[in-house]
C-alpha cells in the first residue's frame, strides 16, 4: 500500500511539474502575443498616414476630374455654337440657292 501512495504521490509531483512548465509556456506566448499586439498598434500611424495620403490622392484626383469635365462642358459648348453658326450658313446657302439670290 505504501508503494502505491508513494506512486501516486510520485505522478502528482509530476503532474505538478507539468503543470507548472505549461503555465510558464502558456505565459511565454501571452507576453510573446502582448508584444506582437503592441507592435501592430504601435504601427497604425503608418496607417494612418496611408489613409491620409489616399484621401489626398482621391481629392486631387475628384479635382482634377471636375477641372476636365468643367473644360469638356466649355469645348462642347464652343461646338454647338459653331455647329450652330454652320446650320445657319448652310441654311442660308440653301435659301440663297433656292431663290437664286446669290449666284456663284
Amino acid at each position: 500500500m505504501e508503494e502505491v501512495a508513494s506512486s501516486v504521490e510520485t505522478i502528482e509531483v509530476e503532474a505538478e511539474k507539468i503543470l507548472e512548465s505549461a503555465r510558464s509556456r502558456a505565459n511565454e506566448i501571452l507576453l510573446k502575443a502582448q508584444e506582437e499586439a503592441n507592435k501592430i498598434s504601435s504601427s497604425e500611424m503608418p496607417m494612418d498616414e496611408v489613409k491620409t495620403e489616399c484621401e489626398r490622392i482621391i481629392r486631387k484626383a475628384r479635382e482634377e476630374a471636375n477641372k476636365k469635365a468643367e473644360a469638356s462642358l466649355l469645348e462642347s459648348s464652343g461646338v454647338r455654337t459653331r455647329a450652330d453658326g454652320k446650320v445657319g450658313e448652310i441654311v442660308q446657302r440653301m435659301v440663297d440657292i433656292v431663290t437664286g439670290s446669290k449666284a456663284k
